[in-house]
């Protein structure tokens, strides 16, 4: 179809690897970029120990309430023996990775590089910064045991629905799952229940979730399947022939 003048032209300087079809070098480097990414974030990850994920917004200050109760589920999480892993940024990421860095628990990010608002934050042992969100939001997973999802916007309901999907599919063991904050997801909530009454999903569906705004009731959600599903085992030891640490 040809082009007019009534019609927008999309270019781009730089492109994008969701732009549609690019030159063949450009896919093979972006094929060897993101193979690269996945060692990287392997390598850095795997002897953080087993982790609880805390999802949430980046824009809530040290002042606001929900910054208050993430960095009190940091706490908790340091204090059953986890690590806890964020998106690495400010607000609740900030909040949850400071209250298991205050506590003597272990503190992992996983970044990634925007032009705005995703300035690692400082209470991390151990931080990688990626490129793209799906290696991201992969790491993530692949690492945790549980998840905590906390008030947000966009990037928080993406890392909510596809972490749900993927242990409703069984993609993923049926980790606990916590959505914290009554007030804040009652309109989510009562969609998700219209879902049910529609018959998109199933009644079973709705024990994926736990929805409270209470952090006792939370944390009891998660240690209960913990307790009943894993044990502690011996740490694994880095080789040092792969230059491990």
């Amino acid at each position: 179809m040809a082009i007019t003048e009534d019609q927008p032209v999309i270019s781009s300087k730089q492109p994008l690897y969701l732009e549609g079809p690019q030159s063949r070098r450009f896919e093979l480097r972006f094929a060897f970029k993101v193979f690269w990414q996945i060692i990287k974030g392997n390598r850095s990850l795997y002897f953080v120990g087993p982790c609880i994920t805390v999802f949430g917004s980046a824009r809530f200050k040290e002042d606001n309430p929900h910054y208050a109760a993430a960095r009190e589920f940091g706490k908790r999480i340091a204090g059953i023996g986890f690590t806890v892993m964020t998106g690495g940024g400010p607000g609740i990421m900030e909040a949850a990775n400071r209250g298991a860095f205050e506590h003597g628990g272990a503190s992992v990010g996983c970044n990634i590089r925007l032009p705005f608002e995703q300035l690692p934050n400082r209470y991390m042992h151990k931080s990688i910064t990626f490129d793209y969100f799906f290696i991201r939001k992969g790491m993530m997973l692949k690492y945790s045991y549980a998840f905590i999802v906390m008030p947000g916007g966009f990037g928080t309901m993406d890392e909510f629905f596809s972490t749900l999907t993927l242990i409703q599919t069984k993609s993923i063991t049926q980790f606990p799952m916590v959505l914290f904050g009554i007030e804040f997801y009652r309109p989510l909530m009562d969609t998700i229940e219209m879902m049910k009454r529609e018959g998109t999903i199933s009644e079973e569906d709705l024990s994926l979730v736990k929805f409270t705004d209470n952090i006792d009731e939370a944390m009891a959600h998660i240690n209960s399947y913990l307790s009943k599903n894993y044990e502690i085992e011996k740490k694994r030891k880095p080789y040092w022939w792969l230059l491990e640490k």
